[in-house]
């Protein structure tokens, strides 16, 4: 695999760094048994500002995107263990729709077919690129994020909102909401890692002024922390004498 020419990495800086909706680092596994070829791909990923986690079998694959939760794999379709087309299976089976971006030694249409067939979303065939590695990683992820934005389904963390059936989790669990509680929420999900005041607040859930009864919400707020933050690490900061924000757990 080539690494990045000079003309390439000024075309990379001079493009918007990419971030989680939460202003927090994009998450990338790559999966491959050669450990110099995953080095030089994180070494590229990272050059972005990003952070990765490497595997060197399906097993490890399977683990890393468990505990990691990236915003994309980059899959290389030969591992010793099994291979990366049943890793995506299993990984689609469990319920992951991470995008993937295979990466293959072979160059027939039968392999493409079967990996973007498999669910997979993209590939690169071997030797390749790192700035063809970086740049399908940056499309994949930017699509994956317009059709979050349309979607009715927010997730902060592992706090899951969708706003159609009005289901709230927080780690696969469900979590009751008066209606109130649900706007808050909603609204706090909406603006993850931004400092809300409560005149904003107010504002935005009860679409009126309360007249300085800006107690609501404190009130408000203690019954989500009640709700949300016993079911892991809190995840609503106040940020004194300016207001509150809602961000995933560290």
């Amino acid at each position: 695999m080539d690494g990045m020419t000079d003309t390439a990495q000024q075309q990379l800086r001079a493009q918007p760094r990419l971030t989680r909706p939460d202003g927090s680092p994009i998450r990338i596994v790559v999966v491959d048994d050669e450990q110099s070829l995953a080095d030089l791909v994180a070494m590229g990923l990272k050059y972005e500002g990003w952070e990765v986690k490497t595997a060197a079998n399906g097993q490890q694959a399977l683990q890393a995107v468990r505990e990691f939760r990236p915003d994309a794999v980059v899959l290389d379709i030969m591992l010793p263990d099994f291979d990366g087309l049943t890793v995506l299976q299993r990984l689609r089976s469990a319920g992951f729709d991470v995008p993937v971006l295979f990466l293959t030694a072979k160059d027939s249409l039968d392999d493409r077919v079967a990996g973007l067939t498999a669910g997979g979303d993209d590939y690169v065939t071997k030797p390749f690129g790192l700035e063809e590695v970086v740049a399908r990683l940056r499309g994949l992820i930017r699509r994956t994020a317009a059709a979050a934005e349309e979607s009715s389904v927010l997730w902060v963390g592992d706090l899951m909102m969708d706003e159609d059936s009005y289901e709230v989790r927080r780690g696969g669990q469900q979590v009751d909401l008066t209606a109130t509680e649900f706007e808050l929420l909603r609204y706090l999900m909406r603006n993850p890692r931004r400092v809300l005041s409560k005149a904003q607040i107010l504002d935005r859930v009860w679409s009126y002024d309360f007249g300085g009864r800006a107690s609501v919400v404190e009130l408000y707020i203690s019954y989500l922390r009640k709700k949300i933050d016993t079911l892991g690490p809190p995840m609503i900061h106040t940020v004194r004498g300016v207001g509150y924000q809602l961000r995933a757990a560290e």
